[in-house]
């Protein structure tokens, strides 16, 4: 019989050393991403919105949105 290939063998060897430094690489990555804790939702004023603390300028703030979205007025 002839020798056994062993260029397939080496390639094989080689994918497979590939996937799992992949699969670590992962793993880390998770894991630091992980550690930094739980996403919050970012600030009001990062959506352009501010707080104010009298309800009548939430209501005007929401109305002039709604006026420049195209939505006819309220009254």
């Amino acid at each position: 019989m002839s020798a056994p290939p062993t260029r397939g063998r080496w390639v094989a060897i080689i994918t497979g050393a590939i996937s799992i430094l992949i699969a670590v690489a992962y793993l880390v990555l998770i894991t630091v991403l992980d550690s930094r804790g739980p996403l919050l939702p970012p600030p009001p004023e990062a959506m352009g919105l501010s707080i104010s603390a009298d309800p009548a300028a939430a209501v005007a703030a929401v109305r002039a949105s709604a006026d420049a979205a195209g939505v006819p007025p309220l009254g």
